[in-house]
């Protein structure tokens, strides 16, 4: 008899944490082969309700009905023998290990021995499942992003998962990856196999997604069909309010060059790389993963040493040995990885905006915490920071928020050129609507932004111009950015 239950129901959810009602009442049902995509700002509500279905949080109300049973997953291990898989944006690979033994840590085969050739077997077994040839004995640090995310999905059919949760599985692939990811997850559904997907990347979702469950303020707010909803009503469920212009480009007047980067090289990473930043230009670069864009910013920023090149900042030459050179000189970077990179994530958001700038709040040695906390708050006023209190800890908050307090100790320092590094990456539109009008407000006060970026359609709609670059070298340039296409700039990135 043919099973027509739902494969999940999550009815009531309701869960708080001290001073925050993380979800109040959600409800989301998943069907057999489906893709549902879960949506809202960072802070609505998906990783809580996710980390409930993982077993990592208990639910202080409401039920979990997994084949019309309700069940009570009270750990992470009780999840798994339900049957529930997650792969969080976060990877959690052991980077010395190769790819079977991180699919069978913690599981592996019982006996006087570790049964290594059978476990190998049966991961070989699992990639040839997914169509994929796999470098088996590679320690997992020496893939690729997308080759890391392909051993978690490897690992979640392992434990014969009938619901998968992917976080954000698609922030860091290509569009070739993109493509080869969702042909797996379609192979997936056709096994029977239920999919909660979640992504900022608004285009995925209608690509993908059967259905779409919208999150805000950790409240339900509807639901509906892919093929019903429009990018506009999604968005406008997702922050409460209407956002006409997805990229709202506001064109500053540019004045002389600031910044000129002459024949700057490392190894094969960067090679012989030349170009100019105006000031009030947003210029933007872009390509494929490993085309050495984030290897450039470092190295204007000082955080590798270059082979050859020369810095001019301002017409004068300008020789940048660390980051600490960089920000004195006006240089600031916003980097790619901003939890282990941009933040100290065990302290306070307050003493994270204040580590670039204790010269400013100290006297004689003692920071002045008043004044810091005064300065921090404006902050948090205009960037509209979404905190408790100033002492919350910066690993505690959303990716939004954290991109913010970044932001924030930079423009403490008056900088003369922001170089972000994939600024949105995993930030809600919301998010991403006020990053970009605050981008519009510093080029309009002078600041040269350089903005790397792998969303095609955000470069082309915040870039004044864009430089494209394949395998360490700079392969394109475009001027005429209103009339430029995504198929054009990929052209250019394929070499």
């Amino acid at each position: 008899m043919l099973n027509t239950l739902p494969l999940l129901q999550m009815q009531g959810i309701e869960k708080s944490f001290p001073g925050v009602r993380a979800l109040s009442g959600v409800n989301l049902t998943l069907q057999r082969g489906e893709v549902l995509a879960l949506m809202g700002e960072n802070g609505a509500g998906k990783s809580t309700l996710i980390k409930t279905l993982a077993g990592a949080h208990q639910p202080d109300a409401g039920t979990i009905t997994i084949d019309g049973k309700v069940v009570s997953l009270s750990s992470p291990t009780a999840a798994i023998e339900a049957g529930i898989g997650v792969i969080y944006q976060e990877f959690n690979l052991i980077p010395e290990l190769n790819a079977w033994e991180n699919i069978f840590l913690g599981r592996e085969q019982s006996g006087f021995f570790v049964a290594r050739t059978q476990e190998r077997k049966r991961a070989a077994e699992l990639f040839g499942q997914l169509g994929l040839e796999m470098p088996l004995d590679v320690p997992c640090r020496q893939l690729s992003i997308a080759q890391q995310q392909l051993v978690e999905i490897a690992k979640a059919l392992s434990q014969d998962v009938g619901i998968l949760v992917m976080d954000e599985p698609s922030a860091a692939l290509t569009p070739q990856e993109v493509e080869r990811l969702f042909a797996i997850i379609r192979d997936l559904q056709a096994r029977g196999i239920g999919v909660i997907y979640i992504s900022h990347r608004l285009d995925e979702i209608f690509e993908i997604a059967d259905t779409i469950v919208v999150l805000r303020d950790g409240q339900y707010v509807g639901e509906a069909s892919a093929r019903d909803m429009t990018r506009e009503q999604m968005i406008e469920m997702m922050v409460g309010r209407s956002i006409e212009d997805e990229f709202p480009k506001q064109a500053a007047q540019q004045g002389d060059f600031r910044l000129e980067v002459l024949g700057f090289s490392r190894g094969n990473a960067v090679r012989d790389v030349s170009f100019n930043l105006r000031s009030g230009e947003v210029l933007g670069i872009t390509g494929l993963v490993g085309a050495g864009r984030t290897e450039l910013a470092r190295l204007i920023f000082g955080a590798d040493a270059r082979d050859g090149g020369t810095l001019l900042l301002d017409g004068k030459p300008l020789n940048v040995r660390s980051p600490q050179d960089a920000i004195f000189a006006g240089i600031c970077l916003l980097t790619e990885d901003r939890k282990s990179q941009g933040l100290v994530l065990c302290r306070s958001v307050r003493e994270n905006f204040g580590l670039p700038n204790l010269k400013q709040f100290s006297v004689c040695g003692a920071i002045r915490e008043q004044r810091e906390r005064q300065l921090f708050g404006e902050y948090v006023d205009s960037l509209t920071i979404r905190i408790p209190h100033q002492d919350q800890l910066a690993g505690h908050l959303s990716g939004g928020n954290q991109q913010k307090v970044v932001l924030a100790k930079w423009l403490q320092q008056n900088a003369k050129v922001l170089i972000f590094d994939e600024p949105t990456r995993g930030i809600d539109v919301g998010a991403k609507h006020e990053i970009y009008q605050l981008m519009n407000r510093l080029a309009a006060g002078g600041t040269s932004i350089i903005m790397i970026s792998s969303e095609l359609p955000e470069v082309l709609g915040m870039s004044d111009r864009i430089l494209v670059m394949h395998e360490g070298r700079l392969k394109g340039e475009i001027t005429d950015v209103k009339s430029a296409t995504q198929e054009q700039i990929m052209e250019i990135a394929i070499g």
